[in-house]
């Protein structure tokens, strides 16, 4: 039907007008072409919108994604608007942050400006820097520093602790940062709170106290215990 509607068009469009000059198609190439623009670069893209709440990490949860938002926005209500290939994030009705969108669950998105100073300060640490660091120091100083980047909301929280805990190396030494540790971790209370009360107190140049041992129990030997050898 198209194609025979497409033939007629000509003849349609060339029919001279009844009470006006010229025709469609000259009324056409004289008013509507020229204000014509091109078509987009990029073609539309369907969007849909998702209220969501920054949380204290600066971050907003989209399909199990996380992406960063500025950090004084933290706690309150914001709108996502979603399509294939982006997430923007409108506060007021303004955007205040776009990424590029990422079906990596569980992970974030997270861009420098949107971080406060004190989080910025840390992107030159990464974990590995920060293990190596405890792992020259000590077993237990390795233990804790790990705990802290594996059991907070977001990575740079861990950074933080873990930086607090290389200021206590500088202070009071690493044998005795890696004796604290130790007690930490043997108390379960493996944090830099932990470990500075542990110091302040000197409980870290006192002994641990011994678990009691237990021996492996094993079974005597009577004629109830059949032995490999019987199933063969």
């Amino acid at each position: 039907m198209n194609q025979a509607i497409a033939g007629l068009l000509v003849d349609l469009n060339q029919r001279p007008f009844k009470k006006l000059p010229g025709n469609r198609l000259s009324w056409f190439e004289a008013i509507d072409r020229p204000a014509l623009r091109p078509l987009p670069a990029q073609p539309y893209e369907i969007a849909h919108f998702k209220r969501c709440r920054v949380n204290i990490d600066y971050h907003v949860e989209i399909d199990g994604h996380y992406y960063s938002v500025p950090h004084a926005l933290v706690r309150q209500a914001v709108e996502a608007r979603i399509t294939q290939t982006s997430v923007e994030i409108l506060y007021g009705g303004r955007r205040v942050a776009s990424h590029p969108s990422c079906d990596r669950r569980g992970t974030h998105t997270t861009l420098a400006e949107h971080m406060p100073k004190s989080h910025r300060a840390h992107r030159e640490w990464s974990p590995g820097r920060l293990l190596n660091w405890a792992q020259r120091i000590g077993a237990h100083t390795k233990a804790l520093v790990h705990h802290q980047l594996t059991h907070k909301p977001h990575p740079e929280m861990g950074y933080r602790a873990c930086l607090g805990l290389l200021a206590l190396a500088r202070h009071y030494g690493e044998d005795r940062l890696e004796a604290a540790c130790a007690r930490a971790v043997a108390l379960g209370a493996p944090n830099r709170r932990s470990v500075v009360s542990i110091l302040q107190a000197g409980l870290d140049r006192q002994p641990l106290p011994q678990s009691s041992s237990q021996t492996d129990w094993i079974s005597p030997d009577h004629d109830h215990v059949r032995g490999p050898d019987y199933y063969h």
